[in-house]
């Protein structure tokens, strides 16, 4: 690929804020997103921006009683656009950004701070009900109905006697159909755990010798097809999710993305083999993974098991000196995406010449 015909990253706004800034998401078919943080003061942030004529609007400002980790719209109506946020008290919280004085579903989800937080079954993608599910310090993954007061649906902890991990990162995937739905999950320690929500088992259980930053399903809404996960020493791997050995588990292939801490993976919504990793360093890198001939064969016994393909860097950039703590494509407009670091900006990028790959 020429250097012409390469995709382009380009900063296209950025805005200096005055709170830390811990996640940034699109709202949904609106050229609106949302930032969430802590004020210095020890309150938590939500603030909805507006692109208008190449810049940032500040619409509302939310101050609230306690630092907002994460958020996700992956739960909600594309009617309400309702953003479900966790907190460094172990609080889930739904919010009516129009009415935000009061959340619309409250309750008390961990006993620690919530690291991280995905949704399904809202905005039309994947079927089934609408989920949360949350992953914390205290070592829990718990899967939440918006619809269903105080209670998780599903509770994964550790079994007694064996260590609590720090869940760093979770991820819904697997939701083709009423039926099936999966949580991926990420510790400090290097596991990832998959767990069977239909069958409520532990389907399958790794460790890549390095805590687990981010995780992330090509897709939510398919049957499971490819799993990126990004780890603190700046490796991540790609597991081949179609094929499920008996004792050797999922195919991956792994790569030496950054030369810290790799914060974040993020898919293109409307082309699955680009994601975008994040690093510790302030550096942004595109990549595109590309299929073996066969995604499977038969081993030494006749067995099935996954082949894995190769992964190739399309374009880099560093954008600041500071970790980039979070980022999201727009779900609407192609190569439209939003970061924040921890130098306490959030940028509106543009990744140019998507479609041509």
């Amino acid at each position: 690929m020429s250097a012409f015909e390469k995709p382009q990253i380009i900063a296209h706004i950025q805005k200096s804020l005055n709170y830390t800034v811990f996640d940034c998401k699109w709202v949904p078919c609106s050229a609106k997103f949302v930032t969430m943080g802590n004020f210095a003061r020890g309150t938590g942030v939500i603030q909805l921006y507006e692109i208008q004529h190449g810049d940032l609007k500040l619409l509302r400002e939310i101050e609230k009683a306690k630092p907002i980790k994460c958020g996700t719209f992956g739960a909600t109506s594309l009617q309400q656009r309702y953003l479900a946020t966790g907190d460094f008290a172990g609080n889930l919280h739904i919010w009516n950004l129009e009415a935000p004085d009061i959340p619309v579903y409250s309750v008390k989800a961990h006993k620690e701070i919530i690291n991280t937080i995905d949704g399904v079954g809202g905005l039309g993608i994947g079927e089934g009900a609408p989920e949360i599910v949350t992953g914390s310090r205290d070592g829990t993954v718990k899967v939440w109905d918006p619809r269903q007061k105080d209670d998780p649906v599903a509770n994964m902890e550790p079994v007694q006697g064996e260590n609590k991990r720090d869940c760093w990162t979770v991820a819904f995937g697997n939701a083709y159909n009423q039926e099936e739905r999966v949580v991926c999950a990420g510790y400090d320690n290097g596991d990832i755990k998959l767990f069977d929500l239909r069958n409520m088992s532990l389907r399958w259980e790794t460790n890549i010798k390095n805590g687990v930053c981010s995780l992330e399903f090509d897709r939510k809404d398919i049957s499971m097809n490819k799993l990126v996960a990004t780890s603190l020493e700046g490796k991540f791997h790609v597991f081949d999710m179609r094929t499920q050995h008996p004792t050797k588990g999922f195919a991956s292939v792994s790569e030496k993305a950054h030369k810290s801490t790799v914060w974040q993976v993020r898919h293109l919504p409307q082309n699955r083999e680009l994601f975008l990793t994040a690093g510790g360093a302030g550096g942004l890198h595109l990549w595109k993974y590309e299929y073996p001939i066969q995604r499977s064969k038969k081993d030494s016994e006749g067995v099935e098991m996954g082949v894995a393909g190769s992964v190739s860097l399309l374009q880099n950039v560093t954008l600041s000196t500071q970790p980039i703590s979070s980022l999201d494509w727009s779900p609407d407009k192609r190569g439209l995406c939003l970061c924040s670091s921890f130098d306490q900006m959030v940028r509106v990028l543009i990744v140019t010449k998507l479609h041509k790959i």
